[in-house]
């Protein structure tokens, strides 16, 4: 018998930071992380390269709503 570990969602703190991908103009290259609301600093968390990556981003974090991307 095999046991699967759940994957638990993680928290983020929501009054502090704001989910956001940050893409390059040049390459197109898609970061997926969390934005700073007070100093805008950014912090990386995953390469995005297709549409399951964001999904896999959104659903290890419990996001909801549309993800802003900053360039």
């Amino acid at each position: 018998m095999f046991c699967r570990k759940k994957k638990e969602t993680q928290h983020y703190d929501e009054t502090a930071v704001e989910p956001v991908i940050r893409a390059s103009i040049c390459t197109g290259e898609q970061v997926a992380g969390f934005r700073d609301l007070k100093t805008g600093h950014f912090t990386e968390v995953m390469l995005i390269r297709n549409n399951s990556d964001l999904d896999s981003f959104k659903k290890k974090y419990g996001i909801k709503n549309e993800i802003k991307k900053i360039y």
